[in-house]
């Protein structure tokens, strides 16, 4: 009884010891060995390893690819526009003997940390560069800004044992002390715009009346000269027939063109006359009606 109350906690003991000497690295993984912090074996394919128990101790490390985003800085190219730039950038753990040596036990944290400081001075610097402008940053040209900045980046990565895939300028946007100076800037050259449009189409709204009173004066004076043509051959023809009339009849005519001027002369608002009676005149209003 006593020996096999000795022997449950021993194979207790030894399960315990058997299970912290094994530890597995999937896929995703890399790990180190560490024995008092110093590191004993390094492990990067996936499987079943071992390790000395209470005395070394494995730290893991991710092998996929990372994302970091950083936080927004204010940079200014060469034309003084100053701009607030936000990146992210994709890497990956390449050396986790020499990321070990260069984070510490910080582990991702500090390199990210790390990473950031090295990608804000290469991002002013490239944005800053000469020749860069604001409007560059803002147009497709800024695809060639992101290669120097992976590039430079990549290069002042190494030492952590981080390789830098690709850095992406991820927003660009004006300062907030600069939107409103910008806005009343766009809303003046929109406004000088609408300015220059209304000039000119009031410019060509008075050149289509200029035309427009051309045309009509054009047509009134047409009109008037072919009225006043029309007019004249009316009263020729006129001629002609009172012409035509007096001659196959002259005394009829004449007495015809009396009673029209009796008419005329005798109307209601015009019916007193001062005239000499023997005036020929009153020709035809005598007793007989008959010249004499």
């Amino acid at each position: 009884m006593k020996r096999i109350t000795f022997l449950i906690p021993a194979a207790v003991l030894a399960v315990a010891v058997l299970l912290s000497s094994i530890f597995v690295v999937d896929e995703r993984q890399r790990a180190l060995v560490l024995q008092f912090g110093q590191i004993r074996q390094v492990i990067e394919e996936p499987g079943l390893n071992f390790k000395i128990p209470f005395i070394q101790e494995v730290v893991f490390y991710d092998d996929r690819i990372l994302s970091l985003d950083t936080a927004p800085i204010e940079v200014t190219p060469s034309d003084d526009r100053r701009l607030v730039v936000d990146a992210f950038a994709r890497y990956r753990i390449v050396d986790v003997v020499q990321f070990r040596q260069a984070v510490g036990v910080g582990d991702i944290r500090r390199a990210e940390q790390l990473l950031e400081d090295i990608l804000n001075p290469q991002i002013r610097a490239v944005l800053g560069a000469d020749g860069v402008t604001s409007n560059t940053i803002l147009s497709a040209d800024r695809a060639a800004l992101m290669v120097r900045i992976t590039a430079q980046a990549r290069a002042l990565a190494e030492p952590l044992g981080l390789e830098v895939l690709d850095v992406r300028l991820k927003q660009t946007a004006l300062p907030a002390q600069n939107l409103d100076a910008t806005f009343a800037r766009m809303r003046a050259e929109r406004e000088r715009e609408a300015t220059d449009e209304r000039a000119r189409g009031n410019e060509a709204a008075q050149r289509v009346r200029a035309q427009a009173d051309r045309t009509v004066v054009e047509l009134v004076s047409e009109a008037q000269r072919e009225a006043e043509i029309t007019r004249g051959e009316a009263d020729a023809q006129r001629n002609r027939i009172f012409a035509e009339a007096f001659g196959q009849d002259p005394e009829f005519f004449e007495f015809y063109r009396s009673m029209t001027a009796y008419e005329r002369a005798l109307r209601q608002q015009n019916s007193t006359m001062v005239i000499s009676p023997d005036s020929e005149f009153f020709e035809y209003l005598g007793g007989s009606g008959v010249r004499p």
